[in-house]
């Protein structure tokens, strides 16, 4: 009942908008049916690595206005989609706490809001779960992970995260949150600071993942989101 009436709430407070072209769409649907067919749910992966889609076609396009134009009333429906998902997953422990990959300061200056945290605020909102915004923090600025291989990347933020309260995570199975997975490096050296910081498990949850190995370009030029 609690979960239907969610729903519900979220049809009233999103707009009838194809999060990828700002086309008409149906009620509850995140995409219009030009856009619908391009998104492609992501095959499981592991238990502790979920993702809802490939990065690719209207999920990309959505994910890059969000982060690039400055729309961030879009995570509503990529948290959503992302919420419902994780719904879906059988093996995902449902006592977990919600902690989004953060920015740097300089970058959240910049940017004005941090995208994985508005997606992991809808995600904890739906599950009703604890969310903690600011659990984990940058210790540095890093290179933007899209100029770099995979071996720069790992490099790039290996230590460059930690936890700023450990009572927040300690003993708790953590769902940490990113939109998009690339090689998932910033994802592996979050996790690892939570894991040191006493959190029993933590599973991975993204909008998107692409393939391992590539870069995805942006949906319309210009460089990737940094991961």
């Amino acid at each position: 009942m609690a979960r239907f009436a969610w729903e519900v709430l979220a049809a009233l407070l999103s707009p009838d908008r194809c999060s990828a072209c700002d086309g008409p769409v149906e009620r509850l649907a995140a995409f219009c049916t030009a856009c619908g067919p391009s998104a492609v749910t992501a095959p499981p992966e592991s238990a502790d690595q979920l993702a809802a889609f490939l990065y690719g076609g209207a999920v990309a396009h959505a994910v890059s206005r969000m982060k690039y134009d400055g729309r961030a009333d879009l995570a509503r429906p990529l948290g959503d989609l992302l919420a419902r998902a994780l719904d879906r997953t059988t093996d995902l422990a449902r006592d977990f706490v919600v902690v989004p990959v953060p920015l740097h300061p300089l970058r959240l200056a910049e940017r004005g809001f941090n995208p994985a945290c508005l997606v992991a605020r809808r995600v904890a909102r739906y599950f009703s779960s604890p969310f903690f915004a600011l659990a984990l923090r940058r210790t540095r600025p890093t290179q933007a992970q899209a100029t770099l291989n995979r071996d720069g990347r790992l490099a790039n933020v290996r230590g460059a995260f930690a936890v700023r309260r450990a009572s927040a995570v300690a003993r708790r199975h953590v769902l940490l949150i990113d939109d998009v997975r690339t090689t998932g490096s910033t994802l592996d050296a979050c996790a690892a600071a939570l894991r040191e910081a006493g959190a029993v498990a933590v599973t991975t949850a993204v909008v998107a993942r692409a393939d391992r190995g590539a870069v995805p370009a942006r949906a319309r030029g210009g460089p990737m989101p940094s991961m």
